[in-house]
């Protein structure tokens, strides 16, 4: 296994800053952020300097009943090739359920949310893997994930459901120790025990991030400095195994370049303060790969499909919690999701929180719980338009002119500037044309 060394989630907003960033092996960009034929220039200069580019996907779904999706693997692989990447990564979660294995309307989460650690589960997760690895130009590892919630009648720790993932398929696993303190606080899993039952061998690289507790509960945020539980829990990882790279993750709230600087250098610190104390230091090798269990059926993908939709149901359509969960964690999750969905939604449509100013959050955060996501965000973004405006909002009609012109520009088959003649089938955009 390639050895990373020191490396940072490359973002647009800190680009300029990684690039003069001392001590800088490789960077981590999302995939799904990066066009192939229009890398941008700081990913092509740091590369040029021999820096190592990894591509880290968040759509897939490898722990959905759905097999993967072929465009997002080919998007994946065309991504790893572009960059020349040594390997991807991808994560144990589940991000849209419903669909013909319920027959009931696709969702979409916008988010990674935990997969239930059961035998079916496994077998559907091995099999998503195996799928992926054989669409992949490169090695596939997959990275643990932060949840509030906590399925009831799990069947294994998560160590033991790492460590059989592994074992059966030969994929590597990206450890995120913050998620494994995320984990800690919110579901009382101790980062010991797993690292106990984890194949270190297995080991691609480790993420270190960030997070916030509000009320007994940790929010992996990704915005926030790292705090100290996680830097302890990477050292009692360097004590037993030498990670082959170690990544600070940052997406949001963006520090000076010093603070950064001074983040890495407290991670260094940490692995060292490990590597210290482990007798002999064990450096992570080829996992020895056993026979593979059988495929998941047809049957096994519906048995993990109808719980997965009843929870994302739940979550983002507000229908009754399934028997079993904490009610009260689910509304946490309920909020959290719609609250990242409101973030991401003004991010790839900045026009709306100008055009509806202070406004903006709480009309789109009532909106939400009634209105699931079921095509992407900026599918997300023209619903929520579309909706204000057909209930006649704003109410300022400077402000509803704007947001209809917005609408109309981008709800059709190509820009209204780009076509001679508009057409409006469907009801609803007949209605805002009279308004």
């Amino acid at each position: 296994m390639k050895r990373l060394g020191t490396g940072i989630g490359w973002r647009p907003e800190i680009a300029d800053a990684v690039e003069r960033m001392p001590g800088i092996d490789w960077v981590e960009v999302v995939a799904e952020n990066v066009c192939p034929g229009h890398l941008p220039d700081s990913l092509l200069r740091l590369r040029e300097r021999g820096v190592t580019v990894v591509p880290h996907g968040v759509s897939l779904g490898l722990g959905g009943a759905d097999r993967p999706d072929e465009a997002r693997l080919t998007a994946l692989a065309e991504r790893a090739q572009a960059l020349g990447s040594p390997l991807v990564t991808e994560h144990i979660a589940f991000v849209r359920a419903g669909g013909p294995l319920t027959a009931s309307p696709r969702l979409e989460a916008g988010h990674l949310l935990p997969v239930p650690r059961t035998r079916d589960a496994l077998d559907v997760l091995c099999e998503n893997v195996r799928i992926a690895q054989d669409a992949l130009p490169v090695p596939l590892a997959v990275e643990n994930i932060a949840a509030l919630i906590s399925w009831p009648g799990e069947e294994m720790t998560e160590g033991q459901f790492l460590y059989e993932l592994a074992d059966r398929t030969g994929v590597r696993l990206l450890i995120d120790v913050a998620n494994l303190h995320t984990n800690h606080v919110n579901r009382g899993e101790d980062p010991a025990d797993a690292f106990a039952e984890l194949p270190l061998e297995a080991i691609a690289y480790v993420h270190v991030a960030g997070g916030f507790e509000r009320d007994g509960v940790w929010h992996d945020s990704h915005a926030h400095p790292v705090p100290r539980p996680v830097l302890d829990i990477l050292t009692d990882l360097a004590s037993r195994v030498s990670p082959p790279g170690v990544l600070l993750e940052r997406d949001e709230n963006f520090p000076e370049p010093a603070e950064l600087e001074r983040e890495l250098r407290a991670i260094g610190e940490a692995l060292e303060k490990g590597g210290a104390k482990a007798a002999p230091a064990r450096t992570p090798s080829d996992h020895a790969l056993s026979a593979p269990a059988p495929a998941a059926d047809d049957l096994t993908r519906q048995r993990l499909a109808l719980p997965q939709t009843a929870l994302l149901s739940a979550l983002v359509a507000g229908t009754p919690v399934p028997e079993g969960f904490d009610r009260v964690r689910l509304g946490v999750q309920a909020r959290a999701l719609a609250g990242k969905r409101a973030d991401v939604v003004a991010k790839v449509a900045p026009e709306l929180p100008r055009i509806l100013g202070t406004a903006y959050r709480p009309a789109f955060l009532a909106y939400a719980p009634g209105h699931p996501m079921t095509g992407g965000y900026r599918r997300d973004a023209l619903d929520f338009a579309e909706h204000l405006l057909l209930a006649g909002r704003p109410q300022d009609a400077a402000a509803r002119r704007a947001l209809r012109e917005w609408w109309l520009e981008r709800s059709g088959p190509a820009p209204r500037s780009h076509r001679p003649t508009v057409r409006l089938a469907r009801a609803t955009r007949r209605a805002l044309l009279r308004r």
